[in-house]
């Protein structure tokens, strides 16, 4: 049977009072035809559409719910998932993202909106997983988790290896019969760990936390293997997880990462300090090969054995080069040699102590020549002629002395008789009296002048002044706002305050109709 189109005369259901009826005419609440809304768009659209489209305001509440808009070039949609479905999502939705939306179309009865009710969003061109693993491996690396300088090196002989992977595996075996074959000194502790399926990543992280920590009472483990064999991308998804990426980047142990096959790449690869392509070759890097080490110590070895014999055939030919030198062969040369020497020396210290022999007997008979000359005899005539001309010289002084202060003396005498307290004030006395008769004066002068200029101003200020104004029965009007002169009627408007100042205070009025047609009663 076919769907009948949506008629909202027949719309039924809703809360709220029972619609009225006038004259035949039905009236519909809001709630009613919201609700019929909600119905026809439900009946409308199948339990489960498909929509594709570009997303935008993509908004994770506090509450988990995840809330964002479907736009194509034309129109918008807006779309709302819970957070029991957004909690499932492998990656994180972002602005600009073209995605298909599945889910059902209804209308949000509160504020009468239709939206969609998304239970699945996948991404388009890129799958979710793959998106997933991009976004994971950005911030991964914006947090510096893949820097080569934070990966630690790999011991080069180790006898304590861990190996966190699934005890039933083939990766177990692999890895056991690799390190047997190559390097069966070491010790080989496995924890098991679920690799695949729900709550794989939470086992795996347990796993690498409790290696580190049983390390000490394990005797120190020196490499760490974390990985599983090949499958599908869904089977290696737990070493795709953030919290395994942490928990490897975290370990105190040197990890190797064996995940897949060669052309696995996941982050538990990218984050760990070396990267295997299978679990085989995780052991081969772990350990070196028992029979190279073996080889090397034989070449070394030889090495060793042509270096000594080298150095042994060096030295005996020094030897026999040292004991046919002539120290060996005449050794009383050498002693000739030396008391030849010695003699030579002998020689050069009688010529320079007869040098400074020769210097010193002329140092001497300088001292005595400088000796005579100040001798106490000299001295003293030289001294008493010195003492005999600077007599003279004083004599001559005292006289030109006594003459210049017998001068000054008679000048002081005239000045102080000019200076006497007498005379000094008499005319001081005059000056004064002379003084005072002028200042009076000028006072007097300066008084009266400046009492007539103030007279002149004050009777300017007075005329000019608009209390002057006031007084003639003037007054001045201004806005209550801003306090602006009201010069023309068109400066006021109807209801507008206004203050008057008067001659005796200020009246604070309203306008009422600033046209006024008739202004006196």
């Amino acid at each position: 049977m076919a769907r009948q189109p949506f008629n909202p005369d027949q719309a039924v259901g809703g809360a709220g009072p029972t619609p009225a009826k006038v004259s035949g005419r039905t009236d519909l609440t809001v709630s009613q035809v919201t609700r019929s809304i909600k119905d026809a768009i439900e009946i409308a659209f199948p339990a489960t559409v498909y929509v594709v489209g570009q997303l935008s305001n993509v908004k994770l509440h506090s509450s988990g719910h995840l809330y964002f808009t479907l736009k194509d070039e034309d129109s918008e949609l807006g779309c709302v998932m819970w957070r029991s479905q957004a909690d499932k999502l492998t990656f994180k939705p972002e602005d600009g993202a073209d995605v298909r939306v599945s889910g059902s179309i209804s209308v949000y009865e509160r504020s009468g909106r239709y939206q969609l009710y998304a239970r699945k969003i996948e991404p388009l061109g890129l799958g979710a997983m793959e998106l997933a693993f991009r976004q994971l491996c950005e911030k991964l690396k914006r947090e510096g988790l893949f820097e080569l300088a934070r990966k630690k090196k790999l011991p080069r002989f180790p006898q304590r290896i861990g190996v966190v992977t699934s005890p039933t595996g083939a990766a177990i075996e692999d890895i056991t019969d690799t390190l047997k074959r190559r390097f069966p000194s070491a010790t080989v502790y496995l924890y098991p760990a679920m690799v695949q399926g729900p709550g794989a990543s939470k086992s795996i992280v347990e796993a690498c936390r409790a290696m580190n920590e049983r390390s000490a009472e394990l005797g120190g483990l020196d490499v760490l293997i974390v990985g599983r064999g090949g499958g599908s991308a869904e089977d290696l998804a737990a070493f795709n997880n953030e919290a395994v990426a942490r928990a490897i980047f975290a370990s105190k142990i040197p990890v190797i990462s064996a995940v897949g096959h060669e052309s696995d790449i996941s982050v538990a690869d990218l984050v760990a300090d070396v990267r295997a392509a299978t679990p085989t070759a995780a052991a081969e890097l772990a350990v070196p090969n028992t029979q190279d080490v073996l080889d090397e110590l034989r070449h070394r070895g030889d090495l060793l054995g042509r270096q000594i014999r080298h150095r042994v055939q060096l030295w005996q030919s020094t030897l026999a080069a040292e004991s046919r030198r002539k120290a060996y062969t005449e050794p009383l040369a050498g002693i000739n040699e030396r008391r030849m020497r010695v003699n030579e020396l002998a020689r050069d210290v009688d010529a320079h102590l007869a040098a400074r022999l020769h210097q010193a007997q002329k140092s001497v008979a300088g001292l005595e020549a400088h000796i005579r000359r100040i001798s106490p005899e000299v001295l003293f005539e030289t001294q008493r002629g010195r003492l005999l001309r600077i007599a003279q010289r004083l004599e001559h002084l005292a006289n030109h002395r006594y003459q210049t202060s017998q001068h000054q003396t008679n000048r002081l005498a005239g000045r102080v008789t000019y200076v006497s307290p007498e005379g000094a004030v008499e005319r001081h006395r005059v000056a004064l009296e002379s003084l005072s008769r002028r200042i009076a004066l000028g006072l007097d002068s300066k008084l009266s002048g400046s009492r007539q200029r103030y007279s002149a101003v004050k009777g300017r200020l007075e005329a000019l002044s608009h209390k002057t104004t006031l007084a003639r029965g003037f007054s001045i009007t201004r806005l209550k706002k801003g306090g602006e002169l009201v010069r023309h009627r068109g400066d006021l408007t109807g209801g507008e305050r206004i203050v008057t100042e008067l001659v005796d205070g200020t009246i604070d009025s309203r306008v009422l109709d600033a046209d006024q047609p008739e202004l006196f009663d």
